[in-house]
């Protein structure tokens, strides 16, 4: 384990954070981080602010700080499967669901609420939507998705009519109550409150999983562990428009440390009670403590043969009669006696753990997933194997030097010094478990990596198939690949976009369609890595965009009769320019039924910056083919990518039909000579570029002269300077090193510029225009528009839209939640633009 980096807050004269009370941290898919800090006056009488802050892993520094208006103490965070939602519970027993404020990450509001006044919450969590799915590593090496990553049966909590699952979450009170929430599909909350079980107790410290049947598990403990840990079925159902909860109790367990002799009265408390997994109900992990160390233990829920008394057993038995059985919780393993325990993290990557897929992850060194980690009050963090309990990695905090020593556990424990030692009080795993966040008692924030392999080492092609794996499971599930990339050196890139490609390639045409843009959006994020692959960033954003224009264009067509063939009129077009391959623009438009492009003017005229994109787009291509040599510029990506040149012929045809219509509407060139025609003279040398690298036969460098006439090109028209990305401003690219970098909540100052100067096409003069990307237009020197950008790709577009249009509204509604690359988007200050 690496430190990568700390944020830490500024010093602030009039108020304090509280290192004395306990934090929260939780950890979404979308790689948004949100932890709990209490803010408190200099004046001691002055009312303690209860703080939800959220952040998203790119840019630490811009932190949403949110006063929750919660009147106790945050007990719980907890982020829904979408990781657009967010639920905090306090010692009141109040609830309330966060979502975010027009879709950016730093800016949300309380939208639901529900509350058990004075019953604090100790546990929280969503009702389960049923989707799980499996990771094995035994099926690493196969070349279907379908293999790696199955889908495992699983039933919802609860469902509405039709089987789709019902929103809702979950809690459990200190008094032993449990209190469910329904999200109707109006928006209103239904809610219901139950007795765990007849005889309330205090209970201390829950956790909640799920079951494949749609069930619900309690597990409670009242904090002594001289009392037996309790276990309960919840069933949740909805009848006569009411909420209904139905608990049974399950068996118990007691601690083993209470049955040593030797220790018996040594771990007085439980501290921590974890299922392994949350959709693990078999497993749980369970912490003793005192004030001076701690011990771990796991146990088991396995289902046992009921002995039978000798009387019955020379009887002569029934056909198909079997032998009674009970479910009993069974120890897999302990701990020896630990550092007293701070926090604990458990892995989100649903790993299968079969004897197969467990010997060849054993194998290979594949870590992910299977170990936990525990935080120390010493600083240290120590993963364990989630089964064994065995030592796999130790971090020894920033105080003393870092770095993995496995089974070295006399290093464990270290003399105590004076002072408050510096420890985490909240620890949460990614979900690839690649890195961990930890939240300490000052409240700084602290990012870890996590090695892949725990530190041994590995030959370059297996710590290649393991990043691999991860960023295919991260390409099939949706979840954002942050974690993944801390561990992607700049030597690593290429192989790496080489290898995806190859894999995505041998999966069916129908997953491929989905994953179409997800792959190009990944890419982009690996060649920002390198300065090698950089241009190569450029291409893949080029390419995301090149896709959004040509769907958007294609869907505007109409069949001209209803009771048309199985194609639409974009594939029909699609096929036609595919089989003609005359240069000449009027011939191809001969052979299409020109009807089907028959618009209306004003949606034509509101596409115009769109379309103007695509036309200076190819006439940029064109006339940098001849300057595509040993050094790698943008647009490189193009020369042999057949598919979207084809893409961009196509959209050549439909633009040259549209300004017949509307001469508004078409691309604007700046020509040397009055009678010069653009856009016949573009697809001229566009269909010869195509033609050298067709999917359907060997690819061919350009002829000479098609590179002559290239060349021409500046001399016949004006070729535009492309605005390309702007250069990312996040950390990811600044991690390279092994050195953490130090940064600040809210100042992006603190970030450290990169190591190497940054390549021609990023560089922008403070006098240069800036470029709304997503709607193709200048935004002007200064803005004064307010703007907002994507997380991961650095997109910058109007937070407000400047159209009145149907059909460019209708373009700018497809990005309103993500970028065109998945990311999401932040709100900047008008300088940042």
């Amino acid at each position: 384990m690496e430190l990568a980096y700390v944020c830490e807050w500024e010093k602030r004269p009039k108020s304090t954070h509280c290192p004395s009370i306990p934090l929260v941290c939780s950890w979404s898919c979308r790689n948004l981080v949100a932890f709990s800090t209490d803010l408190k006056g200099e004046d001691d009488d002055k009312e303690v602010s209860h703080m939800i802050h959220i952040i998203d892993t790119e840019h630490p520094w811009d932190v949403y700080s949110i006063n929750s208006g919660h009147t106790e103490v945050i007990s719980c965070l907890e982020w829904d499967q979408s990781g657009s939602r967010l639920l905090s519970a306090d010692g009141d027993g109040q609830i309330k669901c966060w979502s975010m404020s027009d879709h950016l990450v730093n800016s949300w509001e309380s939208v639901l609420c529900s509350s058990l006044d004075g019953d604090p919450i100790v546990a929280l969590s969503w009702l389960h939507n049923g989707v799980k799915l499996a990771l094995h590593v035994e099926m690493s090496g196969s070349t279907n998705f379908g293999e790696k990553f199955s889908r495992v049966k699983f039933s919802p909590s609860l469902t509405l009519f039709g089987g789709k699952p019902m929103e809702g979450w979950m809690a459990v009170t200190v008094s032993g109550l449990v209190t469910v929430s329904l999200l109707k599909p109006g928006g209103a909350l239904l809610t219901a409150s139950e007795s765990l079980c007849r005889l309330r107790g205090r209970v201390a410290l829950a956790d909640i999983a799920f079951t494949g049947g749609g069930n619900i598990v309690v597990a409670a403990t009242d904090g002594s562990s001289s009392s037996p840990v309790q276990f309960y079925k919840v069933v949740v159902s909805v009848v006569s428009e009411k909420c209904r909860i139905d608990t049974e109790l399950l068996p118990s367990l007691f601690l083993r440390c209470t049955t040593d002799p030797l220790r018996r009265e040594k771990y007085p408390a439980v501290t921590h009670l974890k299922f392994l997994t949350r959709e693990n109900s078999e497993q749980v992990l369970l912490c003793a403590s005192n004030q001076n160390g701690s011990i771990v233990e796991c146990w088991s829920l396995r289902k046992e043969g009921l002995p039978v008394n000798n009387i019955f057993q020379h009887r002569s038995p029934v056909v198909g009669e079997k032998q009674p059985t009970i479910l009993k919780w069974r120890i897999l393993t302990t701990t020896n006696d630990l550092e007293r325990v701070s926090a604990v993290a458990l892995p989100k990557l649903p790993i299968s753990i079969s004897n197969t897929d467990l010997k060849v992850a054993s194998d290979t060194k594949f870590c992910p997933g299977l170990g936990l980690a525990l935080a120390f009050h010493d600083g240290s963090i120590q993963i364990l194997h989630r089964l064994s309990l065995h030592t796999m990695g130790v971090f020894y905090g920033s105080s003393s030097s870092s770095g993995q020593r496995p089974g070295d556990e006399s290093a464990i424990k270290r003399q105590r010094t004076g002072g408050p030692a510096l420890h985490f009080k909240a620890l949460q795993f990614s979900w690839t478990s690649l890195a961990l966040a930890g939240v300490d008692n000052h409240g700084k924030l602290h990012m870890l990596r996590v090695s892949p392999s725990m530190g041994q080492v590995l030959e370059m092609n297996t710590t290649l198939r393991h990043l691999l794996f991860l960023l295919e499971y991260c390409m099939v599930t949706g979840y954002d690949w942050w974690d993944v990339l801390l561990h992607v050196q700049p030597s690593m890139v290429h192989n790496l976009v080489e290898k995806l490609h190859e894999e995505y390639m041998r999966q069916n045409q129908a997953l491929q369609q989905v994953l179409a843009t997800r792959i190009v959006a990944v890419k982009a994020s690996l060649c920002k890595l390198s300065t090698a692959t950089a241009a190569r960033a450029c291409d893949f954003h080029a390419k995301l965009l090149l896709i959004a224009i040509s769907s958007t264009l294609k869907s505007l067509l109409r069949p001209h009769v209803l009771n048309t063939p199985d194609k639409s009129p974009g594939d029909r077009l699609t096929e036609i320019c595919a089989k003609n391959i005359d240069t000449d623009i009027d011939k191809v438009m001969i052979n299409l039924k020109t009807e089907e492009f028959v618009l209306d003017g004003p949606p034509l005229q509101s596409l115009q910056q769109l379309i103007q994109w695509v036309g200076d787009f190819v006439l940029y291509l064109l006339a940098n083919l001849p300057n595509q040599g040993a050094m790698v510029r943008p647009g490189f990506g193009f020369m042999r990518d057949g598919a979207s040149l084809g893409m961009l012929r196509e959209m050549l045809v439909m633009i040259r039909i549209w300004g017949l219509l509307k001469s508004g509407c078409l691309p604007t060139f700046t020509a040397t000579s009055d009678n010069q025609d653009s856009m016949q003279l573009l697809f001229r040398l566009l269909t010869k570029l195509w033609l050298c690298s067709r999917d359907d036969g060997p690819p061919q460098d350009p002829d000479e002269s098609l590179i002559d006439e290239c060349c021409l090109l500046p001399s016949q028209l004006l070729v535009p300077s492309m605005d390309w990305l702007p250069v990312n401003d996040g950390v990811i690219v600044k991690l390279q090193g092994k050195q953490p970098l130090r940064l600040q909540f809210g100042k992006a100052s603190s970030v450290p510029g990169g190591g190497s100067a940054p390549l021609e096409v990023f560089t922008r003069s403070p006098s240069s225009q800036k470029m709304d990307n997503l709607r193709c237009v200048h935004m002007g020197v200064c803005p004064t528009e307010e703007s907002k950008a994507c997380t991961r790709c650095g997109c910058v577009t109007m937070l407000r839209s400047p159209n009145k249009t149907n059909a460019m509204k209708q373009w700018e509604q497809r990005w309103i939640k993500n970028c065109l690359c998945g990311g999401l988007w932040r709100r900047i200050p008008p300088t940042l633009s």
